[in-house]
């Protein structure tokens, strides 16, 4: 990072990572073209967790190349001149997987249904009806930054 001023601690990251709820994961397409798509995720146990369907370009990206990025911005805060944003970013770089085990399934989309549903017992059922048409992805860590940006 060029501009150490800006840089986030490890902790301010994480914190980022686990109050927000979407980013932009960015994976290699088809034709070696960047595929980036807006994600909801849930930050558990220093890795980032997806959900998704069985099939479709993202699912075909995952299992062609596991190398992404995943990146989070948080809702900053309007300056003094009313138009301008402070706000702070976090990207992370590593590799994904699928999750097999419909136990590690349940349980990290626990997680992930806890973080938006209203109650607990909503995440239970969805996962319930759901679980077997459900992908979940794990994106583990190898490299992470944050910054905090001021527009002017």
């Amino acid at each position: 990072m060029r501009r150490h001023k800006q840089q986030l601690s490890h902790d301010e990251c994480v914190e980022i990572l686990t109050a927000e709820p979407r980013g932009v994961l960015a994976l290699l397409g088809d034709y070696d073209y960047p595929y980036a798509l807006p994600m909801s995720h849930v930050y558990v146990d220093g890795k980032i967790y997806f959900h998704g369907a069985q099939s479709g370009h993202k699912h075909d990206a995952v299992k062609n190349n596991a190398k992404c990025s995943y990146c989070v911005m948080d809702e900053g805060v309007l300056n003094d001149d009313g138009w301008s944003y402070t706000f702070k970013s976090v990207i992370v770089f590593g590799k994904i997987r699928l999750l097999d085990d419909a136990d590690e399934k349940r349980d990290k989309l626990t997680h992930l249904g806890d973080k938006f549903f209203p109650s607990h017992e909503d995440t239970v059922n969805e996962i319930n009806r759901l679980l077997d048409r459900t992908a979940v992805f794990e994106l583990t860590i190898e490299h992470m930054s944050g910054k905090t940006v001021e527009e002017n």
